[in-house]
């Protein structure tokens, strides 16, 4: 039966704002010398797939680290892009919470408060849900270099769950996941590799 095999979602390596806590949409930010050497080190671990397909998000530290990890991509895919946080970007969790005058949470609140909102996470799972679309009828394995909310978000949607459930998927830099198939099911096969 021809369809899609399993799908590896890779979160960029280590930048200066993700080093630091800060939210990082739509600033293109590069890699740092550690995120560099981050991806270089799943390279091996990722060598013995054969990807029909690579999509990676267009901004700079996605396409380095697909390069770095030895992912040659077929396509550039904008529904990858991380998540807009408004006038959020570039605080910290601790930050917006101090802002607002109590505990925030991208998960529960998400980032459409004040003068410069940013999506909404329906927002981000209709375009993980376009992902997720094309995905499907490829015959074989697809890489997904992204970044940590939308492919958390893209996770708790294969899984068939609401985007808020990305919470439950915590995804440092560099490290990937495996989405899968059992009985017919999509199911979580691996997660946070290096």
């Amino acid at each position: 039966m021809a369809g899609v095999g399993e799908i590896v979602v890779l979160r960029h390596g280590q930048t200066e704002w993700s080093r630091s806590g800060k939210h990082t949409g739509l600033t293109d930010l590069p890699l740092l010398p550690e995120g560099e050497e981050q991806a270089r080190a799943v390279r091996d671990r990722l060598a013995s797939r054969a990807f029909a397909e690579v999509w990676v998000s267009p901004l700079q530290r996605a396409g380095r680290t697909a390069e770095l990890a030895g992912l040659v991509p077929t396509g550039t895919d904008a529904d990858l892009v991380e998540l807009d946080y408004g006038g959020y970007e570039g605080l910290t969790t601790a930050e917006i919470g101090t802002q607002l005058g109590r505990e925030w949470s991208i998960w529960a609140d998400g980032a459409v408060a004040g003068d410069t909102p940013g999506e909404t996470l329906a927002q981000v799972a209709a375009r993980v849900d376009r992902v997720l679309h094309r995905a499907r009828p490829v015959d074989g394995d697809v890489a997904l270099v992204a970044h940590g909310h939308v492919l958390r978000i893209l996770t708790a949607r294969w899984l068939g769950l609401p985007p808020e459930a990305g919470a439950l998927f915590a995804l440092p830099p560099a490290a990937y996941g495996v989405l899968g198939h059992e009985h017919g099911r999509p199911v979580l096969s691996g997660w946070g590799l290096r």
